[in-house]
């Protein structure tokens, strides 16, 4: 087991408000425009989908969204085209991701529990996403290692989580949770938070390469987020399995 007890339990508490974007999860809104576009336009330049309508741009490409929440990266994937599979180790997020899917008229493959409890050893994915998940977890290495293993011949992982530093700490705990208020308080644990080199020595250890690593700011003012050079706080991290693309199921 990689989850922590207790983010489960917050997890839940916070399920009911995934697809509030005026409420606490506003922060998460905003950032997953900004990575929806990244990781959409790397997945189709990457594995070479073919040029189409945009709501096709992904269709036959397998993805597994772990630590999907409410679903708000698994929702539009699966809106242009993508095959998705999404997991969560929270009852509450799960719930409101299949409630919200239903509503909507989309299909996702929701499942709850960990990515060894639910996963098939042979099942493979295109791309595996990996967002904001990997502060939350008690046994970074263990999850990555897991996450990794369903990455396909050829496939992408991509990661995205907060770096431990003293940026950091002022930035996303002090100013986020206690001056300004933009997050829940004990979102964030900095102690959790992982260096972009054990994330990358993680992944290593998994089988993967690292590729392009890019840092995010955001501006809780104006609630607007953008990439940036720095990646002191929030960054994102694309690995790949080496090897020809192998046909996923």
């Amino acid at each position: 087991m990689t989850a922590i007890a207790s983010e489960i339990d917050r997890f839940n508490r916070l399920s009911a408000t995934w697809w509030d974007s005026q409420g606490p999860m506003r922060p998460l809104h905003v950032v997953n425009t900004l990575r929806l576009g990244y990781v959409a336009e790397r997945m189709a330049r990457h594995l070479n989908t073919p040029p189409g309508p945009a709501n096709t741009a992904l269709t036959g490409l397998r993805v597994l969204d772990v630590g999907c929440g409410g679903g708000l990266m698994a929702e539009p994937l699966a809106r242009i085209g993508a095959q998705v599979v999404g997991i969560d180790a929270s009852p509450g997020n799960i719930a409101a991701a299949r409630l919200h899917a239903a509503g909507q008229g989309i299909h996702v493959d929701y499942r709850l529990g960990e990515v060894e409890q639910v996963l098939a050893p042979g099942e493979r994915f295109d791309v595996v996403l990996a967002l904001e998940v990997v502060e939350h977890v008690a046994d970074v290495p263990a999850f990555v290692h897991a996450a990794a293993s369903h990455v396909a011949p050829g496939g992408l992982l991509f990661a995205s989580t907060i770096d431990r530093t003293l940026t950091s700490w002022v930035v996303a705990i002090v100013g986020a949770e206690y001056v300004l208020r933009v997050l829940p308080r004990g979102t964030h644990r900095w102690g959790r938070f992982v260096r972009a080199a054990e994330l990358a020595a993680a992944a290593h250890h998994a089988g993967l390469t690292a590729g392009e690593s890019v840092g995010m700011r955001y501006d809780p003012f104006r609630h607007r987020a953008a990439w940036c050079t720095s990646t002191r706080v929030n960054y994102m991290t694309v690995f790949q399995r080496e090897g020809p693309r192998a046909h996923t199921h």
